[in-house]
């Protein structure tokens, strides 16, 4: 915010609507998975490797490329070209007559999509000092219940009335959002006046001068690639005896996953009063203890399977909102790139979990995974408390 230009007020009116935007923005680079059989039975098997992959790329280029523009120009202004780009490429997605011209509007999804990443950093902008934390965890319960449902939504939708269905409405909730961002979000002046390059530039400068951001982008990239390892091999056991659970089966432990969401709101208001350090090695902890569960009952019950997501869902949540809420208290017309930073580094360890889950699968079983989110969520909740004091917010 520019010097003498008064600052808006943060009603409920403009958190409800940060919060719908950040779940309806960021489900759209979901909804293609559970319609991966669909779209390989229509357009091949490459379908099921070009399509999800070109909208998580579209997702990152979008965090990099897009948010940063928020520390320079209106965000409410960037949110509402965002979301109703995204409605027009999404219309696109459903008509598309080939798998090259569905790739390339994937891609634009998920570019667009990052309009969900542009609403949390609004929020911490517009919220006090005193409350970040809380209204961070409430615009992110949003972000995560997108990310948890999308699946189950879109494959309901998908079973019924076809893929092209899911994107059609998708773009219809999509032109909703528009509204909805329209009528709550309060108008900003312009928020700086850096040029793009110089923006793109800083961003580098913010991650060389700004250690409490280094601390919390480790520390959660760490828990994002156990997170990952998880995720990426859950369907292979559930998928298989003794279970025999279907894909669609599968799928449903995600729903679990929002009461894990639904802790984002507390983690915030703790963070406020005692300081995010505690929340992000107890967040560490419940990750650990999580794997350590589902090693030891993952192979026989499903009692122990949803258990262990419950808590690495609200593990990693609770930690997250912490760090967040600590980096956007750093610069405070810095916070889209701090963003940036965060979510550059998470998704780079998210897909090297991933990889390491999936290997350590093949060759150790379930065990294997296991050791690797250990590993990993034990490493986490090392340098959350070997961090500097002056980190230590």
């Amino acid at each position: 915010m520019l010097p003498g230009v008064p600052q808006p007020e943060l009603t409920a009116k403009a958190r409800l609507g940060l919060t719908l935007i950040a779940g309806g923005a960021v489900a759209n680079i979901y909804y293609n998975q559970p319609l991966l059989g669909l779209l390989v039975a229509e357009f091949g098997p490459r379908a099921a490797l070009w399509v999800p992959t070109a909208s998580l790329v579209g997702y990152a280029l979008g965090v990099v490329g897009l948010v940063p523009l928020g520390d320079a120009l209106p965000r409410r202004r960037l949110i509402l070209g965002q979301l109703l780009g995204l409605g027009l490429v999404l219309v696109a997605a459903a008509l598309s007559p080939n798998l090259p011209a569905l790739a390339l509007a994937s891609l634009l999804i998920g570019v667009l999509a990052s309009a969900a990443q542009q609403a949390v950093p609004f929020a911490a902008e517009l919220a006090p000092d005193a409350t970040r934390g809380r209204i961070v965890g409430q615009v992110m319960t949003g972000l995560l219940s997108g990310i948890l449902l999308a699946r189950t939504a879109s494959g309901f939708v998908g079973a019924h009335l076809g893929w092209r269905a899911v994107f059609l409405a998708a773009a219809g909730v999509s032109l909703g959002m528009v509204a909805v961002a329209a009528a709550t979000l309060p108008r900003t002046a312009r928020t700086g006046r850096l040029r793009y390059r110089a923006l793109m530039l800083s961003i580098l400068h913010l991650a060389r001068t700004q250690p409490v951001l280094r601390d919390a982008s480790l520390s959660q990239a760490l828990l994002f690639a156990a997170f990952n390892a998880f995720w990426a091999t859950l369907a292979l056991l559930v998928e298989a005896e003794p279970f025999g659970l279907s894909a669609a089966g599968a799928g449903l432990f995600g729903v679990i996953g929002v009461c894990g969401a639904l802790v984002a709101p507390a983690s915030g208001r703790f963070t406020d009063t005692r300081g995010a350090r505690p929340v992000v090695v107890g967040g560490s902890l419940l990750v650990v203890a999580a794997f350590v569960v589902l090693w030891a009952g993952g192979t026989w019950s499903l009692v122990a399977v949803g258990l262990g997501v419950l808590l690495i869902d609200i593990g990693i949540n609770g930690a997250l909102i912490a760090n967040q809420t600590r980096a956007y208290a750093l610069v405070p017309g810095a916070r889209g790139r701090i963003n940036t930073v965060l979510f550059t580094v998470m998704f780079v360890f998210g897909a090297l979990g991933a990889y390491a889950g999936s290997q350590a699968f093949l060759i150790a079983g379930w065990s294997g995974v296991c050791a690797v989110g250990i590993a990993l969520a034990g490493l986490a909740v090392l340098a959350a408390v070997l961090e500097r004091p002056a980190a230590a917010t």
